[in-house]
């Protein structure tokens, strides 16, 4: 009975530190690029990343947000 009191607390021990930890875990992102569009960048910016992509549309600056979503669009 012991171990499990043991083992629960260290468990929950480290379940608080992963999350109190502030790290954003990403997973793969799809940014939906059109075809002959590379990426030629990226740049953390607080909570956020800025990902320069060249394409044939022109040159614009895709900002994601810590879950991968893009929430905004810079066309220098």
């Amino acid at each position: 009975m012991g171990v499990l009191i043991v083992a629960g607390t260290v468990a929950l021990a480290v379940l608080i530190v992963q999350r109190s930890s502030g790290a954003a875990r990403l997973g793969p992102v799809a940014l939906g690029l059109p075809e002959g569009s590379r990426i030629v960048g990226i740049a953390g910016l607080g909570e956020r990343l800025a990902v320069h992509v060249e394409g044939p549309g022109g040159a614009r600056i895709l900002l994601l947000d810590a879950r991968g979503r893009v929430t905004g669009e810079v066309r220098p």
